[in-house]
């Protein structure tokens, strides 16, 4: 089931030409990421005490429409695969009041350790993140 979490544009958020700059919508997506986690009780913070840690090894952005200084995003995140080491999370952004597609977003989280070395990702947080 996905989750949804809202994102409010600010004048910070846009370029020279009033919409929102492209690379803003990486960081929205990591803050979608990291509240899907939380809302399953697979808390960023508590996995990194443990020494599990996600990395992204790739990320899509289909930019479909611009938001601009002002809109309100709907985010809504969901796992679509999981393997051994690798989760794909995906995120549809829309305006909330126009319901208007905006992005359609994709990235391979990679499960490593404090090193950095890929790891499996452990059973119950794999069950979690489902």
């Amino acid at each position: 089931m996905p989750h949804t979490m809202e994102v409010k544009i600010y004048y910070e958020d846009t370029d020279c030409g009033n919409v929102v700059y492209y690379a803003n919508y990486l960081r929205y997506m990591e803050r979608a990421r990291t509240e899907y986690m939380a809302a399953r009780n697979a808390s960023v913070k508590e996995l990194v005490d443990q020494g599990i840690l996600f990395m992204i090894s790739r990320a899509e952005v289909d930019y479909l429409s611009s938001a601009k200084y002002g809109d309100i995003l709907v985010i809504e995140t969901w796992v679509s695969e999981q393997s051994g080491a690798r989760i794909i999370f995906e995120h549809s952004m829309k305006e909330k009041t126009t319901g208007r597609l905006i992005t359609e977003c994709k990235a391979v989280a990679v499960c490593v350790n404090a090193s950095g070395k890929p790891r499996r990702i452990p059973p119950d947080v794999m069950e979690k993140l489902k």
